[in-house]
């Protein structure tokens, strides 16, 4: 149903040029945040809470739940292209396979008449406690006692006809099923089968639940009875209301300081105790996907641990930078406080190896390239909102076309003196170190400063806006496309509007990329698997966040897509067991 996750570390020079440093930075932030949104499509769906968080446990890795109304499987299936439809099946048809057709059952006869409108899967971690030493030979049930397990939570609308089924449960192909109780619960569970044990119990006659282990069925039981389930989790009620939407396709929930001490026991990649440390002080990431007629949106919760010492700044200022920048802006990037922004940022990657660049790094290189000082010497007068943007040049007659595009920086300063000391400074450093003629200049009437490299070629202007914005342009000389103020701005644009979330009002941050005429004329950075699959099924992408409460971020998010135009019919399990033979 959802491509895996997958961590992509990325290559980084000791000490790239600036205009690369500058130009990476902007395709690392637009390519990035389009691949998170991309990969979000593992969400769920329920009223307020993911249906049977009350059973399971509360220290699950992960969770996710999802409807089980054909027609939205149906219309998930419409959207993107013919290669995406195709994945999408393959991945449909190995979990049907894997938990229906290879137990003999069909989801039309034998779990539709009974089912409810969602069910729940979720992945737990290796049961914590003092074991006893090892065995030199261990049983398959102990050994998947000490591996991650799976929780499936299926609500009952007919219980007699679940009673039925779990009673007269199909013939195993090996083994055979046995009968066990738990503290007062019937269980049902196979034995003697080469791979995977399930095991089935129903709660109350309301839901019933199929895991993968005896041991997770026990612990399931007793996050039920004992009230130390999901639900219980701290800000885990709280927050996954916010969220809440009206016939979701999915929700999902992932306990982030819980995977944070699964990697740090992992001997591959460890992570250092301050970085665990600091993951402590999140809580949770949750998410709802409901299918529209466009596209996915999401809208998803982030939240702190309720004992954390932390608390976030409530400052929701941004949403003007889009009025700012022309109407073919192929992306832009916006936040509220660009100095609150690396604050936060160096407090959770600070010696994080799974952080995309080293804040580290990002000091020294900075340093390295202009003798500069990050915090003092700029961030400390960049208090204001702020903007990345990639805007394509017009090409004209006779000049050269070094540049097809180019990458724009703006910040609403609270110091302007500071700012224009520290833009100073940097004229100095590229006239004196780098070679290049620093030339002030005019753009309909109103002053720059130019950087021109001993090569003849425009590299970069910078200036002012209104006063108190500073801009920054590095690449293709698009500084006449926002002085003046151009009257076709990007927030004025259709897919921009139909694509960026109005909510959350008022905003902190806001993120748009044109997928489509982005990826026909400008090559993007591999970051995830089957990438050009998912990118050739995108139109746009867009989102909004802001920081709800001191605890807490939204986070919406819409996705346009393209649709198939004749879709064809997931394989049949006959199908599908025919192709696997030949």
């Amino acid at each position: 149903m959802a491509l895996p996750l997958v961590s992509v570390p990325m290559k980084k020079n000791k000490k790239p040029s600036l205009v690369l440093t500058l130009s990476a930075a902007g395709l690392l932030i637009g390519a990035g945040s389009a691949a998170y949104w991309l990969l979000a499509k593992r969400e769920l769906s329920s009223s307020d809470l993911l249906v049977g968080a009350n059973i399971i446990p509360g220290d699950a890795l992960f969770a996710v739940s999802l409807t089980t109304d054909p027609q939205q499987w149906q219309k998930l299936r419409e959207f993107g292209t013919k290669e995406t439809q195709a994945e999408l099946d393959k991945n449909l048809v190995q979990l049907r396979d894997r938990f229906l057709t290879n137990n003999g059952y069909d989801f039309q006869k034998d779990i539709a008449p009974w089912v409810g409108n969602d069910v729940t899967i979720a992945i737990l971690a290796p049961a914590t406690g003092n074991k006893p030493a090892p065995k030199p030979v261990t049983t398959n049930e102990n050994a998947a006692s000490d591996q991650q397990s799976m929780v499936m939570v299926l609500p009952v609308k007919n219980p007699e006809i679940a009673k039925n089924i779990l009673a007269q449960p199909k013939t195993l192909k090996q083994g055979k099923w046995i009968d066990r109780t738990y503290q007062g619960i019937a269980i049902k569970q196979s034995q003697g089968q080469v791979g995977e044990n399930f095991s089935a119990a129903l709660l109350d006659g309301r839901f019933l639940v199929i895991t993968d282990s005896p041991k997770a069925t026990e612990r399931a039981i007793d996050a039920y009875k004992n009230k130390t389930s999901l639900a219980t989790t701290g800000g885990f009620a709280e927050n996954v209301p916010k969220i809440a939407n009206y016939q979701p396709f999915a929700q999902f929930y992932v306990n982030v300081p819980t995977a944070a001490k699964i990697a740090a026991a992992s001997p591959n990649r460890p992570l250092p105790a301050q970085v665990l440390a600091q993951l402590q002080n999140n809580q949770g990431l949750a998410g709802t996907m409901t299918l529209e007629s466009e596209g996915i949106r999401f809208k998803g919760v982030s939240w702190l641990n309720p004992n954390s010492q932390r608390v976030l700044a409530v400052e929701n200022k941004a949403g003007k930078m889009q009025s700012r920048v022309p109407s073919e802006t192929l992306m832009m990037l916006s936040g509220g406080n660009l100095q609150r922004l690396w604050g936060d940022y160096v407090l959770t990657s600070q010696g994080n190896p799974l952080s995309p660049i080293a804040p580290e790094q990002i000091r020294g290189g900075i340093k390295s390239l202009t003798n500069l000082d990050l915090d003092k010497d700029l961030l400390s007068w960049m208090k204001g909102e702020f903007s990345l943007s990639v805007i394509p040049t017009t090409p004209k007659a006779g000049s050269p076309d070094d540049f097809r595009a180019g990458l724009l920086f703006m910040v609403q300063t609270n110091n302007r003196q500071s700012a224009e000391a520290s833009l100073k400074q940097l004229d100095d450093v590229m006239r004196n170190q780098y070679q290049f003629q620093v030339q002030p200049g005019k753009v309909a009437d109103q002053p720059v400063v130019n950087w021109v490299s001993p090569y003849g070629t425009l590299t970069a202007t910078h200036g002012w806006l209104d006063g108190d914005v500073a801009f920054l342009v590095v690449g293709a000389p698009i500084a006449d496309k926002i002085i003046p103020k151009p009257n076709n701005t990007l927030a004025s644009t259709i897919p921009f509007q139909q694509t960026v979330p109005t909510e959350p009002n008022p905003t902190n941050g806001q993120f748009f990329l044109d997928v489509e005429r982005t990826v026909k004329n400008f090559p993007l950075p591999t970051l995830i698997p089957n990438q050009q699959t998912l990118l050739d099924a995108t139109r746009s992408i867009g989102m909004t966040s802001a920081v709800s409460d001191s605890r807490s971020n939204r986070y919406d998010i819409f996705i346009a897509l393209k649709k198939v135009r004749n879709t064809t019919t997931l394989p049949s399990p006959e199908s599908s067991k025919s192709n696997s033979i030949r």
